[in-house]
């Protein structure tokens, strides 16, 4: 199979790091004969491609409906003799579906599917999912399918792949007091942690509101929020009109993030309409217990009293005792540990996940490519 990837994304979250997993996995497993990314010129997809020397070709991005990128797509199949076009974001969804219907780009189209978030709200969305070149739409979890189901008419179409963690790339797996040194926090303090973008459905809100209660107990911790986004500035008014700016650490964006999340005693996570929560997966790799959200895609991953514990969405007093009950309790943390540890193995590496993708991308060339 000779491969393009593309996505129309400036920034850096799961599902652009998900490409470069992909494309490693691909190339080091030999699932393609060749691959090439097509992103945004001098996006954070297009510098670390090009770091990893990888064939990466950035594109000038004005807007989905950018017809010049459209044109540069079925340019870029073409010269290269691609089999197929493997879409990552809404946006590339948009200018692929344009390049085949304006510029005669025959070759399969794939959707991987990230959101949950209904794509029935206007005609154009709604006709683009259904459009006749778009042969599947690969879904990280069942709540992204149901969504789905709502726009588009051939449910067949609709499969699910799961996300992927590559646990290769989280070697350390032992505190080192890096954190503690970092922010001087005492030593006696346990660091309650998440790491997510200050965005509406990561529930941050929740999550201080946890703090709150917890901060009223005899319990040592320093809670730590990793992450920037546009609601960063309200989040921390809201952390200092509870008085908690002493208890509370904006750790900012972090590209460290495989060195800081193993000094987490306890990653607490409120997202209360994740897809998915790769993050999630990452504790697992290093060790780290969970209490989650029992929202979205976030069941399929925590295994309520054996990888982790679920919370009730929005319940602070839930998520606070839940996490005293396993901070409290070393038994019942190793329990979560090695189960989490071994769930991830079983089924969310880069090895299990990239299986999956490359299946579905094979069997879409057999039974429609011309």
């Amino acid at each position: 199979m000779r491969l393009i990837q593309v996505t129309a994304s400036r920034g850096w979250r799961g599902h652009e790091q998900k490409i470069i997993y992909l494309y490693e996995a691909f190339r080091d497993f030999g699932y393609v004969e060749d691959q090439w990314i097509v992103c945004t010129k001098d996006s954070e997809v297009h510098k670390i491609a090009k770091a990893k020397n990888m064939q990466v070709i950035g594109l000038d991005f004005k807007s989905e409906y950018d017809l010049k990128f459209a044109k540069s797509l079925k340019r870029i199949a073409d010269e290269n003799k691609a089999d197929l076009v493997f879409i990552h974001n809404s946006q590339s969804h948009t200018i692929a579906v344009l390049s085949s219907l304006f510029y005669g780009l025959k070759i399969p189209l794939v959707l991987c599917r990230t959101l949950i978030k209904r794509v029935d709200t206007n005609f154009f969305r709604k006709w683009k999912y259904n459009y006749k070149g778009i042969k599947r739409i690969l879904c990280i979890t069942q709540p992204v399918v149901d969504e789905l189901k709502y726009a588009v008419k051939d449910h067949s179409k609709l499969r699910i792949v799961g996300i992927l963690t590559d646990i290769k790339k989280f070697t350390k797996t032992e505190k080192d007091g890096l954190l503690h040194k970092e922010f001087n926090i005492p030593s006696d303090h346990k660091i309650i942690g998440n790491i997510a973008a200050f965005t509406g459905f990561k529930d941050h809100y929740t999550w201080i509101d946890t703090v709150e209660i917890l901060a009223k107990t005899d319990l040592k911790a320093t809670f730590i929020l990793v992450g920037e986004g546009v609601l960063e500035e309200d989040i921390k008014a809201y952390v200092a009109s509870k008085g908690l700016e002493d208890r509370v650490i904006f750790a900012g964006f972090r590209k460290d993030i495989p060195d800081i999340l193993p000094e987490f005693d306890l990653f607490l996570f409120t997202s209360n309409n994740e897809p998915a929560g790769g993050v999630v997966l990452e504790s697992y790799a290093c060790r780290v217990p969970v209490v989650a959200a029992n929202a979205g895609g976030i069941p399929e991953l925590v295994i309520n009293n054996e990888t982790g514990f679920l919370a009730e969405v929005g319940n602070a007093k839930d998520f606070a005792e839940k996490v005293m009950a396993l901070i409290r309790d070393e038994t019942l943390q190793q329990k979560f540990i090695k189960n989490g540890y071994q769930f991830l193995v079983e089924n969310h590496t880069k090895e299990v996940i990239a299986k999956k993708m490359i299946d579905e991308l094979n069997d879409v060339l057999e039974n429609h490519h011309k």
